[in-house]
């Protein structure tokens, strides 16, 4: 959250600042997103802003790239909504974060320009197991994370008509 405040060098107990300019003033923040869209968005928007990787064109493996990469900033999106719901969501509260998805991002896009196979196994490690899973405690959400990440990553994510949701309404964007 980003917080823009009034910084003075004054002692904690100053008798020259006025009281009301404190009470009235005007704190700024800027609020996590809401929702899996907002979420997924706000991933996109960070993959874009990396140095580099926001050029899908660049890849050696541009589709398999542009697929996978939406799979992360959605298993993204899916682990920060988990984690509003406390409990519920993991047993135990994580500090994940955008540098966990920028790792992610940045560990694919070396696979897939450096190998001339998608190594899959090692990808769902060092996501499930490294990346993500490093903060996790829980076997049990050590077990749900693998879960979610196995709907993203995975070679059926490359085929045309490949859904992440039953609904059918969340997918990978097609070939254009």
């Amino acid at each position: 959250s980003l917080s823009l405040s009034l910084s003075l060098s004054l002692p904690p107990n100053s008798s020259y600042f006025p009281v009301p300019i404190l009470q009235n003033g005007t704190k700024l923040t800027c609020e996590p997103p809401r929702g899996l869209r907002a979420n997924v968005s706000r991933s996109l928007d960070l993959m874009i802003d990396i140095e580099g990787l926001g050029d899908f064109e660049g890849c050696a493996k541009p589709l398999p790239w542009k697929k996978l990469v939406i799979g992360l900033c959605f298993l993204h999106g899916i682990i920060l909504e988990r984690m509003k719901f406390g409990p519920l969501g993991f047993n135990i509260k994580y500090p994940f974060n955008d540098t966990d998805m920028e790792t992610c991002i940045v560990m694919l896009r070396l696979f897939l320009d450096e190998r001339p196979d998608i190594p899959w196994d090692a990808i769902e490690y060092l996501n499930g197991m490294i990346n993500y899973g490093g903060r996790v405690t829980d076997d049990w959400d050590r077990r749900c994370l693998q879960a979610i990440i196995r709907i993203f990553i995975l070679p059926e994510a490359l085929e045309v008509g490949y859904v992440y949701s039953a609904s059918g309404v969340y997918y990978p964007p097609e070939p254009c």
